[in-house]
């Protein structure tokens, strides 16, 4: 579980930056290239992507005896 949550976090982060990068402009080729509404979902997903990673570091391996 606290692999996936890191794994999952960190595609949900990539995924916002392009988004982010197409919103802004700086990555061209798309339908989103210079929208500001997709700056600011992909911003959303990069804030929960490093939550979601940050959960999954954060969260212990269960304690062996």
């Amino acid at each position: 579980m606290r692999v996936a949550l890191v794994v999952v976090g960190a595609l949900v982060l990539l995924t916002g930056a392009v988004f982010a990068g197409q919103g802004l402009g700086y990555i061209p080729g798309s339908i989103m290239t210079g929208d500001m509404k997709w700056f600011w979902i992909g911003s959303a997903m990069v804030v929960a992507g490093l939550g979601l990673s940050a959960a999954g570091i954060r969260r212990g391996s269960p304690k062996r005896v």
